[in-house]
């Protein structure tokens, strides 16, 4: 059993209406998905996150490394482009490359034994998540406060027991939405800031200390990433709960901000943080220093199939009788690449996701909306082919 094919597509899908946040504007979702196939004729899907483009020059990288291998030996394969890679790639676009590739060996690993990813990870410690709905971004006009306490009270109505909203413009305009939201939402629902490492130390303490009243259940990626002894001085200065992580690369960079103290969460993104491999890795890490996981998660429904596995199979730190929420995050910002691409038997009912079954992630994909939203010929090493069967 050989590993005897790896394509990458690039699809993109161009917004009806542009959003933005504290650092640029977004008018189109576009992203790099890869497809490995085994010389039994099974499949296997994962996806990379970040620049589409150079993700897919990254999985070309990497696959003559790749090619031949078994699929089941999703460790000794990570080892091998890790090892490839180590010299000038110790963190950003060929780790995404690489986490693409685990990801869907584990997927495909998943299918040939007829298992689901969280049994092979070691086992489902919960049959339910809560994702907390991603949303009020930014949009240009008047009255976005008005905008976006309308939306916080559509994701109450849809039974969200939590949600994130953006802040980073400014922080009297922070102040004033972060205010508004709550009101519009009550005091049951969790509300979570990210500024987006829009501010400095002393900007974040003072937006940190304005909006403690409005119960802000974490204040995700307050400063640059860059300032790990500036986090940990900011969760001195604060009773919110610090998160941050999605830039992260690798256990060695989360080592680096467990040590420091940096944050109370932390937010590995598992299509860019090292696949699913590094991302246990990570976890098991992180109970070492009793820091909670919350996994970033930004893409099409392959992404949240893998993040939904490796919430259900995180440990309970520290064991207790009344177990607590396990969050995982779902973006609700305008994608048909996330809304079309997959089909999966794990929905959302009463703001609760439960976990399937089915072997691998459990999704199948959508070709119709593979090929409506491919950019290109798909990029197949040995030859381009890009036709619907």
């Amino acid at each position: 059993m050989k590993i005897k094919t790896i394509e990458s597509f690039i699809l993109s899908d161009k917004l009806k209406e542009s959003f933005y946040f504290s650092q640029w504007e977004y008018s189109e979702r576009r992203i790099c998905i890869v497809k490995i196939t085994c010389d039994n004729g099974l499949i296997g899907w994962g996806e990379g996150y970040g620049p589409a483009g150079l993700v897919q020059a990254g999985i070309e990288h990497l696959t003559p490394f790749v090619l031949g291998k078994s699929p089941l030996e999703t460790e000794a394969i990570w080892t091998i482009m890790y090892r490839r890679t180590l010299d000038f790639a110790r963190r950003g676009i060929l780790v995404s490359a690489m986490s693409a590739i685990d990801v869907a060996l584990w997927d495909l690993k998943g299918k040939i034994l007829g298992l689901p990813v969280h049994l092979l990870l070691g086992g489902k410690k919960r049959d339910v998540i809560i994702p907390y709905a991603t949303g009020m971004y930014f949009t240009k006009g008047p009255k976005l406060s008005e905008i976006l306490s309308k939306e916080a009270k559509a994701y109450a109505k849809e039974g969200f027991k939590g949600m994130k909203m953006k802040v980073g413009l400014g922080i009297k305009e922070d102040i004033e939405h972060v205010k508004l939201v709550r009101e519009a939402i009550g005091p049951d629902i969790d509300l979570m800031i990210d500024a987006n490492h829009a501010y400095n130390l002393r900007e974040a303490i003072q937006l940190a200390k304005a909006v403690e009243p409005y119960n802000i259940y974490w204040f995700e990626e307050p400063i640059s990433p860059e300032y790990y002894e500036q986090y940990a001085e900011l969760r001195t200065k604060t009773t919110i709960p610090i998160a941050g992580g999605e830039c992260e690369y690798l256990r060695f960079g989360f080592q680096t901000l467990l040590k420091s103290k940096s944050v109370d969460i932390v937010q590995p993104d598992i299509c860019s943080t090292g696949g699913l491999t590094e991302a246990k890795r990570i976890a098991t890490l992180a109970s070492v220093y009793g820091v909670e996981v919350v996994p970033h998660t930004w893409g099409t429904g392959i992404a949240i199939a893998a993040a939904a596995h490796f919430v259900s199979n995180l440990d309970t730190i520290p064991g207790r009788l009344k177990k607590p929420k396990f969050y995982m995050e779902y973006d609700r910002t305008e994608n048909g690449l996330r809304d079309q691409l997959t089909i999966s038997d794990m929905i959302i009912e009463n703001g609760e996701l439960r976990i399937c079954d089915a072997p691998g992630l459990g999704f199948q994909i959508n070709e119709d909306a593979l090929y409506k939203y491919a950019e290109k010929e798909v990029s197949k090493y040995g030859g381009n082919s890009l036709k619907k069967a």
